[in-house]
């Protein structure tokens, strides 16, 4: 995985088609400067607004700084993440927060790296001297949850919460968006690994932000949805150590209970606690049917990535 720190310029294609995703809801103190940042870091470049039920101007604030908005009426990121991939068509994606937070003149070394070494997503690693820029347990929350996604499947990045990314065109075209909320950042890197996708992550600029601007995110309800998405994400893409660890618990608890048993029968040739036999068989048969559960659910799941990664590879690299 690539981890770099900024190069100073960088040429683009001319050629090259990229689009600016900004998602938005109720940014009217930054959208204005957030889309005339990223049209000064890539001239070439189309800027979309998705605009979330704004109620304070958003819309028309963005379409005043030269951005094309659309209109998402499903409440939650996740939502018009999936409208994003669907209805933009381009080369190359950038996607950010329209609060201007991140560093749009990095746009274009993150774009440099993906074509460099042909990667499918660049994540923007969040890094800021300013300490307001973080919410009060957004640090922790971040450092665990990147943690236990490591865990969970071998390999992370150091910032799994930023939303500052870059996309090839074949990412966002096969990556099926099943989230609502801020948990959308979690399940694109977990698509990314699961296929084993070329990717990289760059150091960024983050700033707090702008006087009048206000985070959505809540700490402990977004984090609950973000580690639940992780615990089923997990479930679906690793079936059969998810029941296998079920099934090992259930079954260790059995014989734990069993032993007593085995040692009255060894002594005694009688069986007295006949409740505590049939709890027994009965944590035997839970543990036998988890690890069946698991075995044919990561079949279903072998040919389920096989699909995806067919999908993923009918959409040409970001450098042929």
């Amino acid at each position: 995985m690539a981890d770099a720190q900024l190069p100073i310029r960088h040429a683009l294609p001319d050629t090259l088609r990229i689009a600016v995703l900004l998602p938005c809801y109720n940014e009217a103190a930054a959208i204005g400067e957030t889309v005339a940042q990223f049209a000064g870091a890539l001239p070439g470049a189309t800027i979309y607004v998705f605009d979330n039920n704004s109620s304070d101007g958003t819309s028309e604030i963005a379409t005043v700084a030269g951005a094309v908005v659309r209109r998402v009426r499903q409440q939650g990121k996740g939502h018009v993440v999936r409208r994003m991939f669907a209805d933009v068509d381009a080369d190359i994606y950038v996607m950010a927060d329209g609060d201007a937070t991140y560093e749009a003149a990095a746009a274009p070394a993150l774009i440099a790296a993906m074509l460099a070494d042909n990667l499918d997503m660049v994540v923007g690693a969040r890094k800021s001297e300013v300490e307001s820029a973080y919410r009060r347990g957004h640090r922790l929350g971040n450092r665990v949850l990147t943690g236990l996604l490591r865990r969970l499947f071998g390999r992370s990045f150091t910032d799994i919460l930023s939303g500052y990314r870059v996309f090839s065109r074949r990412f966002v075209k096969s990556f099926p968006v099943l989230s609502a909320g801020f948990e959308i950042e979690t399940e694109m890197s977990v698509h990314a690994l699961e296929l084993r996708m070329p990717v990289g992550e760059i150091v960024t600029a983050y700033a707090a932000r702008p006087e009048g601007s206000q985070s959505k995110l809540s700490t402990f309800r977004d984090g609950w949805r973000i580690l639940r998405t992780m615990i089923q994400l997990y479930r679906v893409e690793r079936p059969l150590w998810f029941y296998g660890y079920i099934g090992a618990f259930v079954g260790a608890v059995g014989i734990l209970l069993g032993i007593p048993v085995v040692v009255t029968y060894l002594e005694t040739h009688l069986v007295p606690r006949f409740p505590t036999v049939i709890g027994i068989v009965g944590l035997g048969i839970l543990a036998a049917l988890n690890f069946m559960t698991g075995l044919i659910l990561d079949t279903v799941t072998r040919g389920r990535q096989e699909i995806k990664r067919l999908a993923y590879l009918s959409h040409p690299a970001p450098r042929p």
